[in-house]
């Protein structure tokens, strides 16, 4: 058993192929359902497809395995209004994204928390939670975090004094 303060050597160490590297663990999720409401007209729409998403998650400290959830969620269209929708899935991943939130939320606080460059980050992620995530990619999401709101902050402000 690890104890805290003991040093534990990265098992990836010295490696230089790819097929030596540990071999993921595949996690199902589903989010498939026969009929959802429509957010549009706020009528039943019915199931006309099923797709499916890969997601890098954080990976298992333990066994030294990366994790990839595998989702599978259902596409459904309202006859009612012809809106063309899928289920949510926006607490698990963003749009287009390859990692989940969780995996986004660790590299942005890596860098604007701890300081940590983009590189550094990169090579964290990858040696103790198994998720390798280009320093690229996190740059970009760190940029977007930072991303200046479209209205005035100070707008909004209580003001001092009459008026």
């Amino acid at each position: 058993m690890v104890t805290p303060g003991e040093y534990v050597p990265d098992i990836t160490e010295g490696i230089t192929r790819v097929e030596d590297l540990p071999r993921r663990r595949i996690e199902r999720r589903s989010r498939n359902y026969a009929a959802r409401m429509c957010p549009r007209c706020n009528h039943r729409a019915g199931r006309y497809a099923v797709a499916t998403r890969t997601l890098h998650d954080l990976g298992d400290f333990r066994s030294g395995h990366p994790i990839d959830l595998f989702l599978s969620y259902s596409k459904h269209h309202c006859k009612r209004c012809g809106c063309r929708f899928s289920v949510d899935v926006s607490d698990l991943a963003l749009p287009k994204c390859l990692y989940t939130r969780r995996v986004q939320q660790l590299a942005v606080r890596l860098v604007a928390e701890d300081g940590m460059p983009y590189q550094h980050a990169s090579w964290h992620l990858w040696r103790d939670h198994r998720v390798f995530v280009p320093f690229a990619t996190i740059q970009n999401w760190v940029e977007a975090a930072g991303k200046k709101k479209s209205g005035h902050i100070a707008d909004a402000l209580p003001g001092r004094g009459v008026g």
